[in-house]
């Protein structure tokens, strides 16, 4: 009895300790589910076990049992291992006295269910129950010499211990309970039968670790990636570059997926392009590559071809999968795009250029003198660029190779744009490439730059951030500007550049807009910011181009010379006007339009002349006051404004535009006067009838000594008359 209950102590401590290894894996951190990964769909195997009684059976025997086995894992729950044994149990008797007479073996079949859990690639343990029968042969038990038998009823309980030094080999410890109940009249060997086996089984299937069994359960198609762009480098990031299908091959779901991109030398780590919950037996997925590449991009020459890696991770039945796809692609240089999207030009438009800043920089410098207060500071600013440009020798040159018509036309064909430093550098370049400079040089002095893409050609237009409403302010003529969202916009071929002067390339931007007017869907406008809202600028190093800015008073004289046949024209325009219809408004708008050009005598006639024709004319009562205030006659200016607005008062009229501007008119003359409490007052007062007008003069708001003088030198004096 003693070895029986070593037996059974030694079966309860590998129960028991099977169930808390087993708990503790359970609650432990998420890891590969092992029984999955090595799951084999059926082992074969034979054992011997050594049994002792439980029990008085009469006599001492000694109990064996030699059986074969065959297990299979369930699919889904590889755990759950229903199995077949068929064997046969010895039972010697060891009584010296009648060694054979008593002796007897049980041929014997079951049918079980175990549960095993693997706990490393090497070591199971489990637990199992049977239950079966048996045909039971006494061989001399009859003194005739013939066998004798009866059947048994046999139930089994028991665990495993498994040593698995090979995915196909696994050595077995099998301590058990078996249950023997005799269905014929001898019944002394009935009872509980204690038992430890040793076994060995073969275990179908393959090695999961061998590289030709690695598990592949998704199958990756359209692994082209069309040719990639640096000037899209941001881009990439947040969109798709190219798209793959993803395929589950297998008849199960595959579960957390996660999908993400690397290139080597031009990626600091992968991009996680998109995770997938759940990927059903056969369903196909499309999945967007993203890349967010790093500057080395920037670094290439010509076509870079590059083979990247798509990884993809997933946990498939339970293991945990990591699955690497090559994928192939040409990296073109920074200067290639294609014209399948209007915005994508944007991304080569770069403000933040130390050398462009630099050039704005010294250009606005140059002119700065030079500039009139009231005339809109956006088109001087634009002059002043388009003019320093044609002095450092910029010209346009069409490209041979590649004419903008045609890769406009055909959006397959890689066209090249320079960079707008090496343009400026190299003062030549085709429509595009001067677009871009013009544009990035306007944006980097801060003025909203735009471009026009009219069939087989792109020229650039910029905010002047004047009200379409006063329209005047930029040009008296309406059909000379555009008119976005209710600013008016300045439209300029650059490619005229070192031809011409600015007011030509003026000219022929609007006609080339307009002569599209019955066919305005081959004409289109895009916004520089709102472009650059999905296409960022290039990103690039501060690099000294060292640049010749050409002679600064050439620059200053060719200004001086846009500027001043601008005023010409404008002058010109209003003058005959008014000397064709006398009327009160065109003299009104003359006399705005030399004011705005420093003709200060000829507006003083043109204002006087309108108010001879009707002395409570307010436009003009208004706008020579005005004029007062740029010869800097500030209480000249004042008692102007208040005559007017007086008139205003007594007439009801003082809610409309005309009132704030009055109001905005005499704050800022009381301003001037330094009289602060004053201001404020009138400047409260039109920011309640007009707040957009009023926020152009902000600086009022807080009048006090020395404070906004820096916003103050940029205003443009508020004339009346401009059709309102």
């Amino acid at each position: 009895m003693r070895k029986s209950s070593v037996w059974l102590s030694l079966l309860l401590f590998l129960v028991g300790a099977s169930s808390e290894l087993g708990a503790q894996v359970s609650s432990g951190p998420e890891a590969v589910d092992l029984d999955l990964r090595y799951r084999y769909p059926l082992s074969v195997g034979a054992e011997y076990q050594s049994f002792s009684p439980l029990g008085d059976i009469g006599g001492v025997y000694k109990v064996f049992d030699i059986s074969g086995t065959a297990r299979m894992s369930l699919e889904d729950n590889p755990r759950i291992q229903p199995f077949v044994s068929a064997g046969a149990l010895q039972y010697d008797n060891q009584d010296v006295a009648e060694p054979e007479r008593w002796d007897h073996t049980h041929f014997y079949g079951l049918l079980g269910l175990g549960y095993s859990r693997r706990f490393s690639r090497n070591l199971e343990f489990g637990a199992e129950v049977a239950a079966g029968a048996s045909q039971v042969v006494f061989p001399s038990l009859s003194p005739d010499g013939e066998a004798v038998g009866h059947q048994s009823i046999h139930l089994t309980s028991g665990a495993r211990i498994s040593l698995v030094p090979s995915y196909n080999l696994s050595i077995e410890i099998h301590p058990n309970i078996r249950w023997l109940y005799s269905l014929g009249e001898l019944s002394d060997f009935d009872g509980f039968l204690l038992g430890i086996g040793f076994g060995a089984n073969f275990r179908f299937g393959q090695d999961p670790d061998l590289a030709a069994a690695a598990i592949r359960s998704l199958r990756v198609e359209g692994s082209r990636i069309p040719p990639v762009f640096p000037s899209m480098q941001s881009y990439y990031s947040r969109n798709p570059m190219a798209s793959i299908n993803l395929v589950n091959t297998e008849k199960h779901a595959i579960n957390d997926i996660e999908i993400s991109f690397f290139q080597a030398g031009y990626m600091d780590s992968p991009t996680l392009c998109t995770t997938i919950p759940v990927l059903d037996p056969g369903e196909r997925r499309e999945v967007p590559v993203l890349a967010a590449f790093n500057q080395s991009v920037f670094q290439t020459e010509g076509i870079t071809p590059l083979s990247g890696e798509l990884t993809l991770k997933y946990v498939s039945r339970g293991v945990h999968v990591e699955q690497k796809q090559p994928v192939s692609y040409d990296l073109y240089d920074k200067t290639a795009t294609t014209w399948d999207d209007d915005f994508k030009v944007a991304a080569f438009i770069t403000p933040a250029d130390s050398a462009l800043r630099n050039y704005a920089s010294y250009v606005r410098q140059a002119f700065k003198e030079s500039t009139i207060p009231a005339v809109n500071q956006p088109l001087q600013t634009a002059i002043g660029l388009y003019e320093a440009l044609g002095e450092i020798g910029c010209l346009y040159q069409a490209d041979p190779q590649l004419p903008f018509t045609k890769a406009q036309d055909d959006v397959s064909i890689i066209d090249s744009v320079s960079l707008p430093r090496d343009t400026l550098k190299r003062a030549t370049g085709d429509c595009d490439d001067l677009t871009v400079l013009y544009c990035s040089l306007l944006e980097a002095a801060g003025i909203e730059s735009g471009y026009i893409l009219v069939p087989g050609h792109i020229y650039a237009v910029f905010n002047t951030g004047v009200g379409v409403r006063e329209y005047a302010a930029v040009n008296p003529d309406r059909g000379m500007t555009l008119s976005i969202d209710d600013t008016v916009w300045v439209p300029v071929e650059i490619t005229l550049v070192g031809e011409t002067g600015f007011y030509d390339a003026w000219r022929k931007g609007i006609e080339e807009w307009v002569g599209l007017k019955q066919n305005p869907e081959l004409r289109v406008l895009v916004r520089t910011r709102e472009a650059q809202s999905v296409y960022r600028p290039i990103g690039l190093r501060e690099i000294d181009l060292g640049l010749q800015y050409g002679n600064m008073e050439r620059v200053v004289a060719s200004f001086n010379r846009e500027l001043a046949r601008l005023g010409k024209v404008s002058v010109e325009e209003q003058r005959i006007a008014a000397a064709e219809s006398g009327l009160k408004e065109d003299y009104n708008r003359l006399g705005i339009a030399c004011a705005r050009y420093q003709l200060f005598n000829e507006a003083e006639r043109a204002f006087q002349t309108a108010l001879k024709t009707d002395p409570a004319y307010i436009s003009a009562m208004v706008n020579l006051a005005t004029l007062n205030f740029l010869e800097e006659d500030y209480r000249q200016a004042l008692t102007g404004f208040e005559e007017a607005y007086t008139i205003l008062r007594e007439a009801g009229r003082t809610e409309g535009r005309n009132a704030a501007k009055i109001l905005i008119n005499i704050s800022r003359a009381h301003y001037k006067l330094e009289q602060f409490d004053e201001s404020r007052t009138f400047f409260t007062r039109a920011s309640s009838i007009d707040p957009e007008l009023s926020g152009r003069f902000a600086y009022l708001e807080t009048a006090s000594a020395g404070i906004g003088r820096a916003s103050e030198k940029s205003d443009s004096p508020l004339f009346i008359g401009e059709d309102e």
